[in-house]
């Protein structure tokens, strides 16, 4: 799948400007965590398969408990929740690289999963509500 060229240089800025690691949603995650006293958690923590077969960085790992929280950013990886349109410029590309997002997260979840790890994703759209939810995840 060949990314198209920006539409505008506005568009260009944008997409440059996304990053995939230690973005605004991490980081109010990361600020819950803190205050709340979970400390101990690994960012970005590489975790294997069997024979060491690579399976996922989580955004936040506690590797004692087994637990990965992943944050999912609304438009990226298509929120349930939300009623999110696709782009109007591209739309055959955009289509698709939604659909790889969602399968690829649906894999490294299963797979976690399979390896006996309690997994639990938290939305861009939850975090205005999501600190009681996140204490509930890690009190249990």
């Amino acid at each position: 799948m060949e990314v198209p060229s920006a539409s505008s240089p506005a568009v260009h800025n944008v997409m440059v400007a996304n990053k995939s690691t230690n973005t605004k949603p991490e980081l109010i995650v990361r600020s819950i965590l803190r205050t709340a006293g979970f400390p101990g958690y690994r960012l970005h923590w590489r975790i294997d398969g069997d024979g060491g077969r690579y399976i996922c960085r989580p955004d936040i790992t506690f590797p004692g408990r087994k637990l990965a929280i992943f944050v999912h950013g609304c438009f990226w990886h298509r929120c349930p929740k939300c009623d999110l349109g696709l782009p109007k410029s591209n739309v055959d590309y955009w289509s698709q690289k939604f659909e790889k997002n969602i399968e690829r997260d649906r894999k490294k979840e299963g797979s976690l999963l399979e390896m006996g790890w309690s997994v639990h994703t938290i939305w861009e759209c939850e975090l205005d509500d999501g600190a009681s939810r996140l204490v509930d995840i890690l009190n249990d």
